[in-house]
C-alpha cells in the first residue's frame, strides 16, 4: 500500500517521459482508474445529529420566487408533471452540519474562511490512526501522542502535508443512536496530539468522527487548532473501511464567500487490491443508475 501511494505521489511530482507527454492522464489511466474508492462522508438530512446549540436543517419543495407567464405562478411548487423538473429548498441553520471542514474563522475572527482555503487541499496522503478499541473500553478516550507514535513505529513517517484521521467507530451511532452522538463522553483528540501532528509532522489537518474535537472545558484542542490557523475535519465516517496507510484522500467542500464552516466530501482512494470500496469500472458514474421507486417527499423533505 505504501508503494501504491508513493507511485501516485511521484507521478504527481515527477512523472515518466510518457506521462510528461500526456500530463497526468497516464497516472489516471494506470493508477486511479483501477483504485478502490471509499466515501468517508455522511449524507446529511433534517434528522442528522447536530451540536445541541444549533437547530436541525429543513428540506422542502422549492416554490417559484417569481412568476413566468404561461409557465408558473409565484409561490407555486415545481413538479415533474407541471414543470418538467423539481428542486429542493434547504434551510440550513448552521454551516456546522454533517461531515464538515472547519476553517480557522469558525473560532478566529482573523482566521481564514472556507473560501480562503487553497486549491492544494484537493488531494493528500491519508493516514488513519486506529483508536477504536480504546474507545470501546472508554467512550471518552482522547487520542494521545503515543497512538500516533505507535502508528509511525508500524508504518513509518507520516508524510508531510498529510491528512490524519482518527478512527473511533463513533460513526456507527450516526443512524443507530443519533441522540447519543453529541452527548458526553465521546472520543476526542488530546491537545498535545494536535500540537505534535502540526508542529512536528507538518500535516495539513486532522479529522475525527464526532462533531467536536474534544470534551474539555473550553474545547482546548479545537481552540488551539483554529486560533493557530489550522483547519480540521469533523463528522467523518467509514474509517473502518480504509487502510491505515497507503491511501490518498480527495477533499471537496462548498465554497460560500466568507463561510465559517464547510459542508465537505471526503473520498479515500485506496490501492486496487484493497478489500473495500468500488472501482470506476464498477461505478463509472455515467450513466447513473435508475432507482426502483420515484422521488417523493416525506415529513423530512425527500425520500424514495
Amino acid at each position: 500500500m505504501r508503494r501504491f501511494c508513493f507511485l501516485l505521489l511521484s507521478l504527481f511530482l515527477v512523472g515518466s517521459a510518457q506521462a510528461q507527454d500526456h500530463g497526468l492522464w497516464q497516472m489516471y489511466e494506470h493508477h486511479l482508474k483501477g483504485a478502490k474508492y471509499v466515501d468517508l462522508t455522511f449524507a446529511f438530512s433534517p434528522t442528522s445529529p447536530v451540536w445541541p446549540g444549533f437547530d436541525n436543517a429543513e428540506f422542502q419543495a422549492t416554490q417559484a420566487g417569481n412568476p413566468i407567464p404561461g409557465y408558473v405562478e409565484k409561490g407555486e411548487t415545481y413538479t415533474y408533471d407541471e414543470h418538467g423538473f423539481v428542486a429542493t429548498s434547504y434551510e440550513l441553520p448552521t454551516d456546522q452540519y454533517g461531515t464538515q471542514l472547519d476553517p480557522p474563522a469558525h473560532w478566529n475572527e482573523r482566521g481564514a474562511t472556507i473560501s480562503d482555503l487553497p486549491p492544494t487541499y484537493a488531494v493528500r496522503p491519508l493516514v488513519v490512526v486506529d483508536v477504536h478499541e480504546k474507545v470501546a473500553e472508554q467512550p471518552g478516550y482522547h487520542a494521545k501522542v503515543e497512538d500516533v507514535k505507535a502508528w509511525e513505529e508500524e508504518h513509518g513517517d507520516i508524510p508531510e502535508g498529510a491528512v490524519v484521521f482518527f478512527r473511533s467507530d463513533w460513526h456507527e451511532k450516526w443512524t443507530t443512536d443519533p441522540d447519543r452522538y453529541n452527548k458526553k463522553p465521546f472520543p476526542g483528540v488530546a491537545l498535545e496530539t494536535a500540537k505534535y501532528l502540526h508542529e512536528k509532522k507538518d500535516i495539513l489537518f486532522h479529522g475525527h468522527e464526532p462533531l467536536d474535537t474534544d470534551t474539555t472545558a473550553g474545547l482546548i484542542t479545537e481552540d488551539w487548532l483554529l486560533n493557530n490557523h489550522y483547519a480540521q475535519a469533523e463528522g467523518v465516517t467509514n474509517l473502518d473501511r480504509v487502510p491505515e496507510q497507503g491511501a490518498l484522500v480527495a477533499i471537496g467542500f462548498a465554497k460560500p464567500k466568507g463561510g465559517t464552516g464547510g459542508y465537505a466530501r471526503y473520498i479515500a482512494i485506496c490501492p486496487p487490491d484493497w478489500e473495500h470500496g468500488v472501482t470506476m469500472k464498477e461505478a463509472p458514474g455515467a450513466p447513473l443508475p435508475e432507482h426502483d421507486h420515484p422521488l417523493r417527499r416525506n415529513e423530512h423533505g425527500l425520500d424514495r
